[in-house]
């Protein structure tokens, strides 16, 4: 009897800013990226060495955003990182001096530090600063499939009318996967799963074999899967579609979800916001902005109560286990209930899941991968596994649908940033008259209509309307868009009037080195 497989996929993603124009460590990005580093890409390897080590056989998939990739790949960042780690090993340090070694707090000031110290020597000296290599490492043996995405993770189904805008989003990211990992995917990720009709036949042409959406973008597709979101269906121009189970992340950071038990640590309580500055000399920033340090010692349940890292692993163990038996479950139903051993389910994830907001989570994670390696009833596998299969799939056309706001990405044009899309909209009708007008141009004019693509693609971004509607450093998104914008304006303003400042746009290209090898022709019509 065949095992069924369960699908587990992993989103890393951070929007782009530019490291050469930051002069503190305050910068709101800035933060998210080296916590990423940190507590979420840095223990994954970690986990990868462990169980190869030890001979528990894994598979799983990663998403890698083009913007993460540029970022984690930059020197600058690099040193930023390491000098960044090295504030936390004094901050950890003054704590241990300024302490007895009876505190109760000791241990975990110990701990944390350890922790730190460990990441700098892994950074450094194990992966070399280079984090993308260590992950092709395990592409290259099988145990990773790094699926591909849009270049600026923009939400597609705004620019479903606007073809060159989606073909440069995508043939962008397909361009900057193969030039970061060196190798063509199978799989192509929509951004927030954003999907409306059409948008398969411009995946399909650039070479992808599938793409996964939410559950009911399959679930209501036309006609309804006879096998739902277990087993993949096929749109009718052969590009395959999986069907994620929504309630696989639910589990985790969703009410009641496991993340929220009360033994597990506060990471919303921090050190750095309840020391004096004496305690936090040599960390707080110039213009005294207190950042989070990763220095928590508390619980969840009890604002009191300090963590025990040993009770919480137990809890992990208890967690891990219920998902594992939850899945096993759900699949033998399933199993059942279509008459066939052959059913699959897949479940996605955001990176910031495991070590960001939940600190436990890469722990849950190692536990669940052990779990299923001991099970008699599933199996991991990714979605490339899967095609070459002959078996005779259902042909089925997608419904619209994301997986944000209530299943439609809603959240991305609301109140607080419809004004955005009109803007974006607007930038990439010109830029296609721009890469039509001059489809020959060589030197600064090129260079040019280079930096006018790339300030469109970031003005794409979603990371912007996000950021507003979920109130997250607003004024620095709206900030960001609005120079994406005007910067590009710019551009085209210059070659309409066939004058373009050379030190202007050196200036620019060195604020955002993004991509490149950027080619404006990417906007061209298809012909």
């Amino acid at each position: 009897m065949s095992k069924k497989k369960i699908v587990i996929t992993i989103v890393a993603h951070q929007g782009y800013f530019c490291p050469t124009s930051i002069q503190e460590l305050s910068h709101p990005e800035i933060e998210l990226l080296f916590t990423g580093i940190s507590d979420t890409y840095i223990p994954l390897l970690n986990m990868f060495e462990t169980l190869d080590l030890e001979h528990v056989p894994f598979q799983l998939s990663i998403v890698m955003t083009p913007t993460l990739c540029t970022l984690l790949s930059d020197y600058t960042v690099q040193e930023m990182y390491v000098n960044w780690l090295d504030k936390l090993i004094l901050l950890g340090e003054n704590q241990i001096n300024s302490l007895e070694k009876t505190d109760a707090t000791y241990p975990l000031v110990e701990a944390e530090l350890n922790r730190v110290k460990k990441c700098k020597d892994d950074f450094i000296n194990v992966y070399k600063s280079d984090l993308l290599a260590a992950f092709r490492y395990y592409a290259d043996r099988g145990s990773l499939e790094l699926l591909a995405t849009a270049a600026t993770a923009a939400f597609l189904p705004h620019y479903v009318d606007l073809p060159e805008a989606i073909n440069a989003q995508i043939e962008a990211g397909l361009h900057s996967h193969r030039q970061f990992f060196g190798l063509v995917p199978d799989g192509f990720w929509l951004p927030a799963m954003g999907y409306a009709p059409g948008l398969e036949e411009i995946i399909k042409s650039y070479g992808y074999t599938y793409t996964i959406l939410d559950s009911h973008g399959l679930l209501f597709g036309d006609p309804m899967p006879r096998n739902g979101i277990f087993a993949p269906a096929v749109c009718t121009n052969g590009l395959w579609v999986f069907g994620q189970d929504r309630t696989a992340e639910e589990a985790i950071i969703g009410t009641g979800g496991f993340m929220h038990r009360d033994v597990y640590r506060n990471q919303n309580r921090d050190f750095a916001f309840e020391a004096t500055d004496e305690q936090l000399e040599g960390f707080l920033t110039g213009n005294g902005v207190r950042l989070p340090s990763g220095y928590k010692y508390w619980t969840r349940g009890d604002d009191e109560r300090l963590y025990d890292k040993a009770a919480a692993l137990l809890q992990v163990k208890e967690d891990a286990e219920a998902f594992v038996r939850k899945y096993e479950e759900k699949l033998e139903k399933a199993s059942q209930a279509l008459e066939s051993d052959d059913v699959s389910i897949l479940c996605a994830f955001y990176a910031r899941d495991f070590g960001q907001l939940w600190h436990e989570g890469m722990e849950w994670l190692q536990q669940v991968i052990r779990l299923v390696a001991e099970s008699q009833e599933i199996e991991l596998s990714q979605c490339c596994n899967f095609l070459d299969s002959k078996k005779d799939l259902q042909q089925v056309q997608p419904f619209m649908s994301a997986a944000t706001g209530t299943g439609y990405g809603e959240n991305f044009l609301d109140t607080k940033n419809d004004w955005m899309l009109q803007y974006a909209r607007k930038a990439c009708q010109r830029m296609n008259q721009l890469a039509d007008r001059f489809p020959e141009d060589t030197g600064l004019k090129a260079r040019a209509l280079n930096m006018a693509a790339r300030e469109v693609l970031l003005a794409q971004s979603l990371d912007w309307p996000k950021m507003l509607s979920e109130g997250l450093f607003p004024e620095y998104a709206e900030d960001q868009f609005k120079k994406n914008v005007q910067s590009f304006i710019t551009v085209y303003d210059s070659l309409g009037a066939n004058s373009i400042s050379t030190e202007w746009l050196t200036k620019l290209e060195q604020e955002h080195p993004l991509f490149p090898w950027m080619n404006y022709r990417i906007f061209s019509k298809k012909q």
